[in-house]
């Protein structure tokens, strides 16, 4: 390979960047609107207060017309770490008789501090504050479940687990 051709590869090289860096500025100087004017149209994600702008829903009405189906189709959620069958835990406790049953208290489960030491009883209003977001009803639960936002699906599920135990 001699001088010349040496030389030529290399300014092909050049070239090809030059190309490349002129492109890259004519499209950030084409594509790129920042500061000019309001947003269009705004995604909603749902962290905005939402839940300020429900209307006040009465949890002992919609538990007393539950859906045992629907809860039941909205448990599969549930399923990958709580069994249904009596002494079966799984990743959670088994959740057979879980409502009105004393809170921490599924034989053979080996329950976080805060959940262990927290009292009480699972009565379907308690549940149904716990399933909204389990973090923030019980802080230090070892739960990473995100919570069933929609207070009609919680009381179907309620519902379900109650129905479990007659």
């Amino acid at each position: 390979m001699d001088t010349m051709t040496t030389t030529k590869v290399a300014a092909s090289l050049c070239g090809a960047l030059l190309v490349f860096l002129l492109g890259s500025w004519a499209a950030s100087g084409l594509f790129n609107v920042d500061g000019h004017g309001a947003q269009a149209y705004v995604i909603d994600t749902g962290d905005s207060d939402a839940a300020t702008d429900e209307p006040e829903v009465n949890f002992e009405e919609l538990y007393a017309a539950a859906d045992i189906e629907k809860g039941a189709r909205i448990f599969k959620k549930c399923s990958a770490c709580h069994k249904l069958e009596e002494g079966a835990n799984g990743t959670g406790p088994y959740l057979y008789g879980v409502v009105n049953r004393p809170i921490g208290s599924a034989e053979g489960f080996s329950y976080s501090s805060a959940m262990g030491g927290f009292g009480g009883e699972w009565t379907p209003d308690e549940l149904n504050a716990f399933l909204e977001k389990p973090s923030n009803y019980m802080s230090g639960t070892s739960m990473a479940f995100a919570g069933l936002r929609k207070i009609d699906e919680r009381a179907n599920v309620i519902a379900y687990l109650d129905s479990l135990d007659d």
